[in-house]
């Protein structure tokens, strides 16, 4: 089984080749060797996520290691096609959310869950607009502000009414 890594440190997301490779860099200075101080599974164990301290500055960074999955193709609505990034959809999550009371963890788990129901399906291609409605069905439950700036990029809002409209199918939903 390959893995691949996920680096996360000072908010900055890097993916890491594991196959064969065996050693993990320090982000800070770069040295061939760490040393995992905590590992424990994450994603209903389907990933494993590790506390690393560099042997050379002591730095320490978080990893997570994660089977590779079946490539998921998502189909654009201009016909474009391009792999399935879990990181896509953290990333516009991170954004709806800036200086909003929901934590990392809750998008992380957000972004899983999303995943999840959308690879459940079993095929091979999935429309963008299946994966934009999932999004603003769960962000609509956690923050309604951050799904209204979700919902005014994703949408294109071209004017105020369009905005309004949107606004007020909210407040029906409450």
């Amino acid at each position: 089984m390959f893995f691949d890594a996920e680096l996360r440190y000072n908010d900055k997301i890097e993916y890491i080749d594991l196959n064969g490779a065996g050693m993990m860099k320090c982000p800070s200075c770069k040295h061939n060797g760490t040393r995992v101080v905590d590992s424990r599974p994450v994603d209903d164990v389907r990933a494993i996520r590790r506390r690393r301290e560099c042997e050379e500055c002591s730095f320490r960074f978080t990893t997570f290691e994660r089977v590779e999955e079946t490539p998921l193709i998502v189909v654009k609505k201009e016909g474009i096609r391009e792999e399935f990034s879990r990181e896509k959809i953290l990333r516009g999550l991170i954004r709806a959310c800036e200086k909003r009371p929901v934590s990392l963890d809750q998008l992380e788990q957000m972004t899983h869950e999303i995943e999840r129901e959308i690879r459940s399906l079993g095929q091979a291609e999935v429309n963008s607009e299946l994966i934009g409605e999932k999004v603003m069905d769960k962000l609509s439950k956690i923050d309604e502000v951050a799904y209204v700036r979700f919902a005014s990029v994703y949408r294109q809002f071209k004017d105020i009414n369009v905005f309004l409209d949107e606004l007020k199918d909210l407040i029906k939903k409450d």
